[in-house]
């Protein structure tokens, strides 16, 4: 067998000039209001974390470590079929069978992840690949033999494309594009299926269907310019739920003769020009050119479309950037999740110096920042702006200001405020803001806590809306009304936990203060508090309590038999039709150890290492320090098991390429590992 890395995915070099072009007439052109995306089937919350090759139970633990509480809306999962074998990360997209058993793990352990994300409150998107099988024969990883054009009780001859020759790079014929074989001339190619027979529509609407048994909530469609739009059409009405999210991957080519607008009638599309334009403008461009960026610049409608900085093609072809560009990336996510264009997906991969290379520790996340895993959805700077963006969902833009170069701000009306500087040096400026008047955190640098408080800079909005801040160079501020100080439970307020024992897709709860009216069916939506529960917290104002019931918002209920239940104020429980009060989290216990992160600058062959008196930490031997990663530099990062109670010292070291060692100064810094988890260490260099 000669397995090939899929040739698809071909970005006209035209593009570049025209993106060009319409960035100059963005700067010129009056600022027109980007259209807004529509809200997702998951209610506002319309982020995708894209966990790049992570297996199904590292998936369904950062559902509840991380997802579920940043407020993520869905998780992509890579291709779970049968594939061939191999260690290259393409062989994912070479399907042998639709049985789901591979590198990921097998359907038990799927139906688990499933399951364990809808509690955490985050939706499932799998990455399906129907237009192709493999590029030759051999066994697959469920066992299962294969040839190129035979796979014994799913396809046969018959059931492929008569075009046997690859496509190479002629896009600007149709019939070559969507019925020949995915692949460069001279070169093994990919074994084209003939979606117009009735027998292949189906067998592939099986594959999904079996997929939504399980509770899968949509699919990213991997390469449908190959596929003719009225076959997808047809597969679509297949499917037990038509009306399935569907995100759809055609890649838009100058003068090619399939565009991905033609696929806006079948779901929804990702925009590939959004990506490489945002690589064109943070890599060396102007950000004012962005003062009108979304359809203003050509784009497809915003609530029809997907977007994303970078994905597992775009990051290694060189269309988009990736996460070796540090501060351009960081920003350019900060600017995707704080403006309202289209769907936004976060890409979170791992290392890699091959383009071909697999996924490390045999596809296992043990911990962020460790192995080659980059976790950028785990990335302060990234996670806090999924809420940023919950909060803002259905605003546009306000509040435009830029100083004509690489500094821009703007606001979503009265719920977030975002400044982005891509400059060198320091901005200090008064910004006028349409935010209420408060004291807010600024979650680029700090984490709102549980009792209304921020672990980092704060600023203050005044009563006219304006605000003083300075911004460091390639940094930003992010301030918005989920964040602001003093807004925590207590304040007459009822947090509602929910117990997952249902095993519900999602958990909404229907209210009504006491005194008050009903919320809309079936309700607002409740999110993960910890393993076994989701929860809610409801301000009631000057009510003493509220009456409430719980559904999957698909008409399945729990109102107490007919009676509803009736809560007070507080943290309240209610499991199994029993009303508790207290806070069930609280007995839970996170795995215990330390997580560090140091903003250092270094030059090329330097790296940052941490040290310390605990033998975890290399017994202060700087030959036994440990690396962190520098994924998100400038700052590095990573986690480190210590058990439970353990106080220890620590600093940090810069190596060279010749293992020359410069150690921070100052004392030794402490910290002690909490009873009930992890201790999260923020720290600067110290020169």
């Amino acid at each position: 067998m000669s397995p090939i890395a899929p040739a698809r995915r071909r970005t006209s070099a035209a593009l570049a000039g025209t993106g060009l072009l319409l960035g100059l007439t963005a700067s010129l052109a009056a600022p027109a209001q980007p259209a807004v995306a529509a809200p997702t089937a998951n209610g506002d919350k319309t982020v995708t974390a894209v966990l790049f090759e992570w297996n199904f139970d590292s998936i369904a633990r950062e559902c509840t470590r991380t997802l579920g509480p940043k407020g993520y809306g869905y998780v992509q999962v890579s291709p779970p079929q049968e594939r061939i074998q191999g260690s290259a990360w393409w062989t994912a997209y070479q399907p042998v069978s639709y049985k789901i058993q591979g590198p990921l793990g097998d359907r038990a352990a799927f139906r688990n992840m499933v399951d364990t994300c809808h509690g955490a409150g985050v939706k499932v998107v799998v990455d399906a690949v129907l237009n192709h099988m493999t590029s030759g024969s051999g066994t697959g990883t469920a066992g299962t033999r294969y040839g190129k054009y035979d796979y014994p009780g799913t396809y046969s001859d018959a059931d492929f494309h008569g075009c046997r020759r690859p496509i190479g790079t002629n896009y600007a014929d149709r019939y070559n594009v969507q019925e020949c074989e995915l692949g460069e001339t001279g070169q093994p190619s990919l074994s084209d299926l003939d979606t117009g027979s009735d027998y292949v529509r189906g067998r592939i609407a099986g594959y999904l269907n079996d997929l939504l048994s399980l509770g899968v909530d949509g699919f990213r469609m991997d390469a449908v310019k190959h596929v003719a739009a009225d076959d997808l059409a047809a597969i679509r009405k297949k499917l037990s739920d038509p009306g399935v999210h569907w995100m759809q991957e055609a890649i838009h080519g100058e003068r090619e003769a399939v565009s991905p607008s033609e696929y806006l009638a079948t779901g929804d599309v990702q925009e590939f020009r959004y990506t490489t334009d945002l690589k064109r403008i943070f890599g060396g461009e102007k950000l004012s050119y962005l003062k009108n960026f979304g359809e203003a610049w050509g784009y497809m409608p915003s609530g029809k479309s997907g977007t994303m900085v970078a994905n597992h093609d775009t990051e290694r072809n060189g269309s988009g950037l990736s996460y070796r560009d540090g501060a351009a990336y960081t920003l350019a996510h900060v600017f995707m999740l704080a403006h309202p264009y289209g769907a936004p997906s976060v890409h979170s991969g791992y290392e890699f110096g091959d383009r071909n290379t697999g996924a490390p520790n045999g596809n296992s996340v043990r911990a962020c920042y460790s192995d080659g895993w980059s976790c950028q959805h785990s990335w302060r700077q990234i996670a806090n702006m999924v809420a940023f963006r919950n909060a803002s969902e259905g605003t546009g833009v306000t509040d435009w200001w830029d100083n004509g170069n690489n500094a821009v701000v703007f606001g979503r009306g009265g719920k977030a405020f975002v400044a982005v500087n891509r400059e060198g040096g320091s901005l200090t400026r008064t910004f006028q803001t349409s935010l209420p008047a408060g004291t807010y955190c600024d979650v680029q640098h700090g984490d709102p806590t549980a009792n209304g408080g921020c672990t980092g800079t704060t600023y203050t909005v005044g009563s006219d809306g304006r605000f003083t801040a300075t911004i460091g160079g390639n940094d930003a501020v992010a301030l918005h009304v989920g964040a602001r100080l003093g807004d925590k439970p207590g304040d007459n307020t009822a947090t509602v936990y929910y117990s997952t024992d249902r095993a519900w897709s999602a958990y909404n709860i229907h209210y009504a203060p006491t005194g008050g009216t009903w919320t809309t069916s079936p309700g607002l939506a409740m999110e993960a508090a910890c393993r076994g529960w989701v929860r809610k917290t409801v301000a009631l104002g000057s009510a003493t309590g509220l009456k409430a019931a719980f559904n999957n918002g698909s008409g399945t209920w729990d109102s107490n038999g007919g009676a509803d239940y009736t809560l007070g104020t507080g943290d309240i429980t209610v499991r199994n039709g029993t009303v508790g009060t207290g806070n069930p989290c609280d007995d839970q216990q996170a795995e215990p150890g330390a997580s560090f992160a140091v903003t250092a600058t270094t030059v090329p062959g330097q790296t940052i290492h941490v040290v310390g008196d605990h033998a975890a930490l290399g017994g202060w031997a700087p030959a036994a320090a440990l690396k962190l990663d520098a994924a998100a530099y400038p700052v590095w990062k990573l986690d480190v098991k210590l058990p439970a109670g353990t106080s220890f010292a620590y600093k940090y070291i810069r190596k060279d390429a010749s293992g020359n060692v410069t150690w921070e100064s100052g004392a030794d810094r402490t910290a002690t590992v909490p009873a009930d988890g992890t201790v999260t260490l923020n720290d600067t260099w110290r020169s």
